[in-house]
């Protein structure tokens, strides 16, 4: 491996330049890491000399992330270190090892590879990831709002795909966000990673349970209404829930159910129902793509609180989406295919929808590659790295914008409230007694 001596980010041998600093690139092992008064995890080698730290990557409320070198593989890998005071909480470190075990059953193209879980010399924890170059669908949103149409057919597709063997094993993710979807680029397109498995629900008989009865686990503007509740019988149509969530938002720009504190949206998941999102597509002014009726029948189903007669899986999703923009066949047909190709396949459909009157606004698909200046992220490490998200768009009290623009979600990954905001967390958790109340009271006056 080659590293740059300005900035530590690794690199392949044939690499000559570091294209972030545009600095000659070195030898790692000749590049000196100097020292962090700040962080003594730099420049040093953890779990048994195996890792050498060489710079920070993300820093959140379960742990900080690392850019590290795997002396032993001789390849990059990013490293999740605990907090201490994380480290000192048990269940917290279960999930932690569990988010390494379940992952190490899970090898797939769109799940991020996690390669080692030890414990460190200083008593914390430490799990080792498949370093990845991209960026968030979080980041993506913050810095254009709405994603292109074919992009996000191909990542609902890449998704389903993903998420066919958790399922199949009962195992429900219980945190897909913008934030836990990496996109990693390609010259036809995104590739999508799948990160974050440490709040998985598992469902297999006997499984060990690590959430109490009545908890509730995720983010709340992309959670299930059966998830809001804590209710025992949750299953992978929780997940169907989130990923819906996320395609109106991706297309909208805004998000289905409205709210500027937990309870608030809580209570618009579990009492409202959201406005169809091609209401948001409208305008002139409006950056992306006019959605047709069909997009809106599929997210509605999609968005079903009765999980019973919900749409079932996320491939029946994807395959729904494909369809209302013109595409045949299942979303396995169209995964891999350049963003290029589906955007002319899609074409027709996408007229249709806008009419004579508008013309569309939406760019030349170009692969993800160096958007962002380069941006370098680590694998998994979206819980770890600060995040807004908040939520807009129901018919009653929907407060407008996108989850980037309103309430913080950090606060419910794995139940564990950022350092700086456990008063929050608190009032989320309890209000979603609160919540269910005025539910029951609604229905019973």
């Amino acid at each position: 491996m080659k590293a740059c001596p300005k900035c530590q980010r690794l690199f392949p041998l044939d690499a000559g330049f570091c294209p972030v600093d545009g600095a000659a690139l070195q030898l790692a092992d000749d590049v000196a890491v100097a020292n962090d008064p700040e962080d003594s995890n730099i420049g040093t080698l953890l779990c048994g000399g195996r890792y050498h730290v060489r710079r920070k990557v993300a820093d959140g409320g379960m742990g900080r992330v690392y850019q590290a070198l795997d002396k032993t593989a001789q390849r990059s890998v990013a490293i999740k270190v605990l907090h201490p005071e994380i480290a000192g909480d048990e269940v917290a470190v279960e999930r932690f090892k569990r988010e390494w075990q379940l992952s190490a059953r899970l090898s797939h193209a769109h799940i991020v590879e996690v390669l080692d879980f030890q414990e460190t010399d200083d008593d914390s924890f430490a799990l080792v990831m498949e370093y990845l170059e991209g960026e968030e669908l979080r980041t993506l949103l913050q810095r254009d709002r709405v994603v292109r149409t074919e992009r996000m057919v191909r990542i609902l597709a890449q998704l389903a795909i993903g998420l066919e063997q958790p399922h199949s094993l009962k195992l429900v993710h219980r945190d897909i966000k913008p934030d836990n979807i990496f996109l990693c680029g390609t010259a036809d397109g995104v590739d999508v990673k799948l990160l974050d498995f440490g709040s998985v629900r598992d469902n297999r008989e006997g499984a060990k349970k690590l959430t109490m009865l009545g908890t509730t686990i995720g983010s709340p503007y992309y959670m299930s209404p059966e998830q809001a509740q804590g209710l025992p019988d949750l299953d992978h149509r929780a997940d169907v829930w989130s990923i819906a969530a996320i395609a109106y938002e991706a297309l909208s720009a805004e998000l289905p159910f409205g709210g500027t504190t937990g309870p608030q949206i809580l209570l618009a998941i579990l009492s409202r129902e959201p406005q169809p999102p091609s209401l948001f597509t409208n305008s002139d002014s409006f950056r992306g793509d006019r959605l047709p009726p069909a997009f809106d029948d599929a997210i509605s189903d999609a968005l079903t609180k009765d999980p019973s007669i919900r749409i079932g899986t996320v491939g029946m999703l994807a395959d729904r989406v494909g369809a209302a923009f013109g595409l045949t066949g299942t979303h396995k047909d169209w995964a891999y295919m350049p963003e290029k190709k589906l955007r002319a396949l899609m074409r027709p459909a996408l007229d249709a929808a806008r009419g004579p009157a508008r013309s569309s606004t939406v760019g030349d698909p170009a692969a993800l590659a160096g958007a962002s200046g380069a941006a370098a992220y680590a694998g998994a490490a979206a819980h770890a790295a600060g995040s807004a998200a908040g939520a807009g768009g129901s018919s009653a009290g929907w407060t407008g914008g996108s989850s980037h623009d309103q309430f913080h979600d950090d606060d419910f990954v794995m139940g564990v409230p950022e350092k700086s905001s456990s008063a929050r967390l608190y009032l989320i958790l309890g209000g979603v007694g609160v919540v269910l109340a005025a539910v029951a009271a609604k229905f019973l006056l």
